[in-house]
């Protein structure tokens, strides 16, 4: 068998709602045949206190060596403003991004179809597709 590739992603995420982030993170922990290392930083890893400007700057970083951004568009609606810089830092840094229809959901926020090269639900396959596509 081929040596499987690394891909390296980040996944948007609200540390005081991550249900659906440790949801996405155990989908591609299970995919068979996929390797991924996560730059995102979630809840139980949470930055110390920090002034926005810092925060921003930590993102960035997050952001800037990875290979596809990925957005909990079911999150969006809570945590716009995080999100919006996420989706913007990522956009700005030539990042494709990729959106996750919120479960059981049709709607997609505005802001995130506008911004994503590609949109998938909540299947295993079709975000590990869509990351090799992207990557």
């Amino acid at each position: 068998m081929p040596e499987l590739r690394n891909y390296r992603i980040f996944i948007s995420h609200a540390w005081r709602y991550n249900e659906e982030y440790y949801r996405l993170v155990e989908l591609l922990d299970r995919a068979p045949y996929f390797i991924y290392a996560n730059y995102s930083v979630p809840e139980h890893d949470a930055f110390a206190e920090m002034t926005s400007a810092q925060l921003t700057d930590q993102i960035q970083a997050q952001i800037r060596p990875v290979q596809v951004v990925l957005i909990i568009s079911g999150l969006y609606v809570n945590y716009s403003e995080w999100i919006q810089y996420e989706m913007d830092c990522a956009y700005s840094l030539h990042k494709p991004i990729l959106a996750i229809q919120p479960w059981g959901s049709t709607n997609m926020p505005r802001q995130i179809s506008q911004i994503a090269n590609e949109i998938v639900g909540w299947n295993t396959d079709s975000i590990v597709d869509a990351i090799r596509r992207l990557a």
